[in-house]
């Protein structure tokens, strides 16, 4: 597991109500820790949680921070016979990442909430709350781990290559690393299971999460069009990357980098989205090769590392949580923005998603994937008018 105080330690886990949450707070006890289990609720659902618990560990479909799994994580402090503490955070979750996702979509970008919500709301919120309360570690459930280095804590990905989610953590602060645990990074999801068996955990065989928590049943584009203002969603031009009119779309929300499908033009050839443009309310499109770029502009790193140390240097970086890593090289610019530069094209750099660098195993950092070349073109249509921003301002 991640490096552990060799001594007992007071540790607040944040309980999600899943299975590796459940599991890391049930590991710390055996070792025998006083543990502290938190929840957070985030976001209130139109499907009310009965009085009686919920039987959400043998339900079909995975959830993520809803009022059953809160139930679940309230069910394990009391198996593990741990305190358990229940903060309301529905204002700080619509504020930070339910506003931001559906602003991102309205302006033609694909938003990342799960990284936005460990860095504005989880972790932040969760470890002032550790150190109220005296602890000495936060605990959470993530597939990822800390070990010391000559220059201080890193951050390291997770033993198990098909759960590993340092990707979702580039945000941390490394002041904060030093307190941080991750008991199940060095196990695989199978034993992780196993252990939640032995400690007789109602969460053994709960599904993992799928999908965004606040959606739930609808989809992104539904959920976009229900809490975002009408001015934001309006259509506008398809044009190919030669600028030649194709016809029109019907909101940016609906589309995204790479996309092929439910474009609503007529072409002989097989057209991919390839950028979508929010100043001119444009959707650009091209055959799949126009897809495939060596480089993108990235804002707002957070180094978990010098970041004098990076530039130039031969590292590895990921454009989405699933993506390989790929060799690369950043180099900053006077505007704050980074040059990136891949070894090998990548397919649909999407802007908004998070962009994460590793050396080797190592987190360094990561930013925001703001266009995806680093000499960005406005779009011109020829023979029409100019389309404004202020649908999106």
């Amino acid at each position: 597991m991640t490096e552990a105080p060799n001594k007992k330690a007071r540790v607040v886990v944040a309980m999600s109500g899943g299975v590796d949450s459940s599991v890391a707070a049930g590991i710390l006890k055996e070792q025998g820790h006083e543990v502290i289990g938190i929840s957070l609720q985030l976001h209130d659902f139109a499907q009310k949680t009965p009085a009686t618990e919920p039987k959400s560990a043998n339900s079909k479909f995975g959830t993520c921070c809803s009022l059953e799994d809160l139930n679940d994580a309230r069910r394990v402090a009391r198996k593990l016979d741990i305190p358990f503490y229940l903060s309301n955070m529905e204002a700080e979750f619509r504020k930070g990442v339910i506003e931001n996702f559906v602003e991102e979509y309205a302006k033609g970008r694909t938003p990342n909430p799960c990284v936005r919500c460990n860095e504005t709301v989880k972790f932040h919120t969760l470890m002032d709350w550790a150190l109220d309360l005296g602890a000495d570690f936060l605990a959470t459930g993530h597939y990822a781990q800390v070990v010391n280095r000559a220059d201080g804590p890193a951050l390291i990905t997770g033993a198990d290559p098909e759960k590993d989610q340092s990707y979702f953590l580039f945000t941390l602060k490394q002041k904060d690393l030093a307190r941080t645990l991750f008991p199940v990074g060095s196990m695989r999801k199978p034993e992780v299971r196993a252990m939640a068996e032995k400690l007789g955990l109602a969460t053994a065989m709960k599904p993992d999460s799928q999908d965004v928590c606040f959606v739930q049943s609808k989809s992104y584009t539904e959920f976009v069009e229900q809490e975002a203002p009408k001015t934001w969603l309006k259509g506008g031009p398809v044009v190919d990357v030669t600028g030649k009119y194709l016809g029109q779309h019907t909101g940016l929300h609906r589309y995204t980098v790479g996309q092929r499908k439910g474009l609503g033009i007529q072409s002989l050839e097989a057209q991919f989205v390839v950028r979508l443009d929010a100043e001119s309310n444009s959707v650009i499109v091209g055959p799949e090769s126009a897809l495939f770029r060596n480089d993108c502009l990235a804002k707002e790193f957070n180094w978990l590392i010098d970041p004098t140390t990076v530039s130039g240097r031969p590292l590895q970086g990921k454009i989405r949580y699933r993506a390989q890593a790929t060799p690369v090289t950043v180099e900053p610019r006077e505007d704050g923005l980074w040059n990136v530069k891949f070894e090998v094209p990548q397919r649909a750099i999407t802007p908004g998603q998070a962009l994460v660098l590793y050396d080797g195993n190592r987190v360094l950092g990561g930013g925001w994937i703001e266009t995806a070349e680093t000499a960005h073109q406005p779009v011109t249509l020829p023979g029409r008018p100019s389309l404004s921003s202020e649908a999106h301002a």
